[in-house]
């Protein structure tokens, strides 16, 4: 029975290993818009404000954008 549990427990540790280096791969992996795609970002975003519009225009990890999207969120302003 102890045999079968350290087998399993190994098994979780490596599939959360796993799972974590995915993770990370993909949250900073490299902005692959367009300039016109980063333009037309920075437009549809414009009624959020200047602020976030020109972020648009900036190369950001997807780890990055989501940080921005939780600070936009959490500033404690009604809109």
């Amino acid at each position: 029975m102890s045999k079968n549990n350290s087998k399993n427990m190994i098994i979780a540790a490596l599939v959360a290993i796993v799972l974590t280096i995915g993770a990370l791969a993909i949250l900073n992996a490299p902005d692959e818009r367009t300039a016109g795609e980063h333009i037309n970002d920075a437009i549809e975003n414009l009624d959020d404000g200047v602020d976030d519009a020109a972020r648009e225009l900036q190369d950001r990890t997807p780890a990055e954008r989501i940080q921005d999207e939780y600070k936009d969120a959490t500033d404690g302003n009604a809109e």
